[in-house]
C-alpha cells in the first residue's frame, strides 16, 4: 500500500472551512485550513478520489519540493536539481503555471518561464529529448507557488479546473462557478431533506448541484479525464475500483428539486445541462416569473439562488430585488432563502432581515450570500 504523503487542495475564498469538512468525512489525514487551499495527509488512491469527490476543491496538487530562493538563479537551479525523468513522461506535453505573492518576485508569466526551461534544459542533458510544451492543452500540468522566498513546486492532478464537471455544456450570460454553487449550497446547510427551488436557474448549475450533493453523486463523476491519468504511477485498476465505490453510495429521494426562469433561452439551455448531468428524472425546469410565483410545497422549503446583479439586467435593479423581497414575504411562508448577489446596494432592497451574510467572490465580484428565513405570521409565533 502507498505510504500518505501531503497533498494540497485549491478552493474559492469563503469555501476553506466547507472543504476542509469535505475532507474530514472523506478521511483525509492531518487537515489544515490556510488561505484558499487545505492541505492534508492521503495515498495516492485519495488523490483519486478527491478528484471525483471534493465539490468545493478546484485542483489537487501533490508538492514534491520545498525550497528557498532569492533570486531566478536559485529558482532555476532548485528546479533542476530534480531527476524530471521519474516524474515527466517523455512522451506528454507539460505546462506550468505560477502563483506568486511578495516582492521578490513579481510576474507570474517570468516565473513559469523560468521553470519551464529548467525542465526542459534538465531533461534534455538527461536523456538528449527535448520535452514538449503545451500552453492550451497539455497532458502534464507543474504548478509554481511562491510566497516571498518560500517556494512549492507541485505536480497537479486534476488538469482544468475541476469546476467544470463536465455537464455544462450551454451557458446563459455569466454563469455561476460550479465550486461557489456547490460552497454555496453547502453553507446554505442544505442536505436534500426539503423541496428545492432556485427561480432564476440561468442554466441549472444550481439545481444541478443540489441534486447531486442531495442525492449523494460524486462531484465530477461526468468529467472525462483528469491529469493524473498521464502520470506515470496511473493505476487504472484502482481508479475505477475507487470509482464504483463512490457510486454506490449514491440514494436518491422522494423530493422536488426546481429550477425555473422567466427567459425561454435560460429554460433551453438548463434542459440540456441537466439531461447532461444524468438528473432529468430528479430536476424540474420550468419557465417563470419568480414575482408572479407563489410556493407549492406542502412543507419547508429551501430557495437557493443567484439573481441579476446588474451585469445581467436592463432596467431597475433595485426594484427587482425589492419585489423578490416582497413575493418571498407575501408569497412563501415556511422558507429557508439564500440569495447571493454582487450588486451590494441593490440586495439591501430586499426589505427583509437577514440572519446571516457571507461574504464570497463571484468571478472578481465582491459578493454577499444572504439567509432570510420565512415564517408564516411573526417568527415569535
Amino acid at each position: 500500500m502507498d505510504k500518505n504523503f501531503e497533498i494540497i487542495a485549491k478552493t474559492l475564498f469563503g469555501m476553506e472551512s466547507l472543504l476542509a469538512n469535505e475532507l474530514t468525512m472523506l478521511g483525509a489525514q492531518k487537515v489544515r485550513i490556510g488561505n484558499r487551499m487545505v492541505s492534508f495527509y492521503g495515498d495516492k488512491g485519495f488523490i483519486y478520489k478527491s478528484n471525483l469527490s471534493l465539490r468545493t476543491a478546484i485542483r489537487i496538487l501533490k508538492p514534491i519540493l520545498k525550497f528557498n530562493a532569492s533570486n531566478e538563479f536559485e529558482l532555476y537551479n532548485a528546479i533542476s536539481s530534480i531527476d524530471w525523468t521519474n516524474i515527466l513522461p517523455l512522451n506528454k506535453s507539460f505546462r506550468v503555471d505560477s502563483v506568486i505573492y511578495g516582492k521578490i518576485f513579481n510576474n507570474s508569466l517570468y516565473v513559469s518561464q523560468k521553470v519551464k526551461d529548467s525542465i526542459v534544459d534538465k531533461i534534455k542533458f538527461d536523456t538528449g529529448t527535448r520535452p514538449s510544451v503545451n500552453i492550451e492543452d497539455p497532458d502534464f500540468r507543474i504548478n509554481i507557488h511562491i510566497d516571498n522566498k518560500k517556494c512549492t513546486l507541485s505536480i497537479d492532478s486534476s488538469g482544468i479546473s475541476l469546476h467544470q464537471r463536465g455537464y455544462r455544456f450551454a451557458t446563459e450570460i455569466a454563469p455561476i462557478n460550479e465550486v461557489l454553487a456547490a460552497g454555496i449550497l453547502l453553507h446554505s446547510n442544505w442536505k436534500g431533506n426539503t423541496d428545492f427551488l432556485d427561480p432564476f436557474c440561468g442554466s441549472a448549475t444550481i439545481p444541478i448541484e443540489a441534486a447531486m450533493i442531495a442525492f449523494n453523486i460524486p462531484a465530477n463523476v461526468n468529467r472525462k479525464k483528469f491529469s493524473f491519468e498521464n502520470w506515470k504511477d496511473w493505476d487504472e485498476d484502482l481508479f475505477y475500483i475507487i470509482e464504483e465505490s463512490l457510486l454506490k453510495k449514491i440514494k436518491p429521494k422522494p423530493i422536488k428539486i426546481i429550477g425555473s426562469d422567466i427567459l425561454s433561452s435560460a429554460v433551453e439551455k438548463s434542459l440540456i445541462n441537466v439531461e447532461n448531468a444524468n438528473l432529468s428524472e430528479f430536476i424540474q425546469i420550468k419557465k417563470q416569473n419568480f414575482l408572479e410565483s407563489s410556493k407549492n410545497s406542502k412543507g419547508s422549503l429551501k430557495i437557493v439562488t443567484n439573481p441579476p446583479y446588474g451585469e445581467r439586467i436592463d432596467g431597475n435593479i433595485n426594484a427587482l430585488y425589492s419585489d423578490i423581497g416582497s413575493t418571498l414575504k407575501h408569497k412563501y411562508d415556511n422558507t429557508d432563502a439564500w440569495i447571493i448577489s454582487s450588486n451590494l446596494e441593490a440586495i439591501k432592497k430586499i426589505g427583509l432581515k437577514a440572519s446571516k451574510k457571507i461574504k464570497l467572490i463571484n468571478g472578481k465580484l465582491d459578493s454577499s450570500l444572504n439567509n432570510y428565513s420565512i415564517y408564516k405570521g411573526s417568527k415569535k409565533k
